[in-house]
């Protein structure tokens, strides 16, 4: 098989295409609305844990059944995730997307009227259904535009979405909290109402600007059309020559569900920061406000994000994947540990940074891997089902904290639980192939 550098140098002396200035200018007219996208998906994901400083005692949510109904949404997450990915991939990202967004808007504002614990928990379960597929959509999208040494870093400045929805998100949410007492709804009510109707209104707009292909794109030039689908074309021998396998039968292949477990373990860290970070600040002083508690966990995403770049960037640069995502998680590690030894709101707040960037730096890097190896067609059922399956540690994560917390009074048994899940996946990312990191090069 030609050397891949060599057919790459090729196609770009023939075309006169210089392959950095074109992958720039894809991340710039690509990745910003997708990013906003992510960045907001990830505020109406979250903004319960916010929403329950207040919501729980309204309804009288214990902290098992909180944990239980936040990780109720990625049960639906799991049910519809392939199903999407598989649309996706036939109708075209932009009105696949667009619909998403959409009806997660209206669930979202269906949430501000919920009088109940039942209630609650449904619109947990359609907001994971309406949502299912956003995310591993976005990362199949790219795969339609970014050779595979471009992923990592495209998939980091997604992910930087995400964590700018951490850091504006509490505060945003906590101030609407605290100061939205409107036509006799409660604040945390209106969390939900005004976030709700935001998205709906990002939903018509992406219909309008998204772009499904390179083919369709009006602001590349014919040469570099033809550049990126030869590129992309030639990077989907290389893959076919790593792992064989149908667009289904991708769901039986055993590293396939290999990556998921990696993932599984992840989510499971990523979750105890997303629902319970405001109420472990809580915790640790009571003196502290619902405002002041949204601006200070705003603080741990801010360096989750500073981190995510960074490392994914290395990690292309040198286009190592395994060490670099398991160094992270290890990180993570001894800040959960950490965590149950500290009494101290500072220290605490450091040890929060390590803990949420971890996950998010480990998340940019690990997706290159599976995309490296599945062609279009398998990575539409491939990449959906690594993310929904291992989405179920959202499910079991929260759960399992809460129901802990519910049963020893105390959070330190919660904690190492999740640092034992986040350990494994460490340990388990290093085993994973060299011959799946490299699969882009040969």
């Amino acid at each position: 098989m030609a050397n891949y550098d060599a057919v790459n140098e090729q196609l770009m002396a023939k075309q006169m295409v210089s392959e950095d200035a074109l992958m720039n200018r894809l991340r710039w007219r690509l990745i910003p609305w997708p990013m906003f996208l992510f960045l907001w998906t990830l505020v109406d994901r979250v903004n319960i844990g916010y929403a329950a400083l207040s919501m729980n005692k309204d309804l009288g949510i214990s902290m098992t059944w909180f944990g239980t109904i936040a990780g109720i949404f990625y049960i639906a997450y799991f049910l519809f995730e392939i199903p999407s990915n598989v649309i996706l991939h036939r109708v075209g990202a932009r009105k696949w997307i667009a619909r998403i967004v959409i009806t997660w808007g209206l669930v979202t504002l269906l949430t501000g009227f919920v009088r109940g614990v039942t209630d609650l928990a449904i619109c947990r379960f359609l907001l994971g259904a309406m949502e299912a597929g956003f995310y591993p959509g976005l990362v199949l999208y790219f795969t339609y535009w970014f050779p595979s040494k471009h992923q990592a870093r495209a998939v980091s400045l997604l992910m930087v979405g995400s964590s700018f929805a951490l850091v504006v998100g509490g505060p945003i949410a906590t101030y609407i909290l605290t100061h939205s007492q409107w036509l006799g709804y409660a604040g945390w009510r209106w969390i939900f109402f005004a976030e709700g109707a935001i998205t709906v209104v990002a939903g018509i707009i992406t219909f309008f600007i998204m772009v499904d292909r390179p083919r369709n794109a009006t602001f590349l030039s014919e040469d570099e059309k033809q550049w990126l689908d030869e590129r992309l074309k030639a990077e989907l021998v290389a893959k076919s020559k790593v792992m064989t396998v149908s667009k289904w039968g991708v769901m039986k292949n055993g590293w396939i569900w290999y990556f998921t477990l990696c993932y599984f373990g992840c989510i499971i860290g990523l979750t105890l920061c997303y629902f319970w970070m405001p109420q472990i600040l809580k915790r640790l002083s009571a003196t502290l406000t619902n405002t002041q508690i949204g601006w200070i966990s705003s603080i741990p995403y801010v360096c989750a994000t500073i981190a995510m770049v960074a490392i994914a960037r290395h990690s292309d640069k040198k286009m190592e994947r395994r060490w670099h995502a398991a160094l992270s998680l290890t990180a993570t590690v001894f800040a959960l540990i950490g965590l149950t030894f500290s009494h101290n709101l500072v220290l605490s707040v450091i040890l929060l940074c390590l803990a949420a960037a971890g996950p998010y730096t480990y998340m940019v890097v690990f997706w290159a891997l599976p995309s490296t190896v599945l062609g279009e067609a398998t990575a539409a059922v491939g990449i959906a089902m690594i993310n929904s399956v291992g989405n179920l540690g959202g499910l079991l994560g929260p759960y399992l904290y809460g129901f802990l917390g519910d049963l020893t009074h105390s959070t330190t048994a919660g904690t190492y639980i999740v640092a034992a899940f986040v350990l494994m996946t460490c340990i388990m990312t290093v085993f994973i192939p060299k011959r799946y990191e490299n699969a882009a090069k040969r």
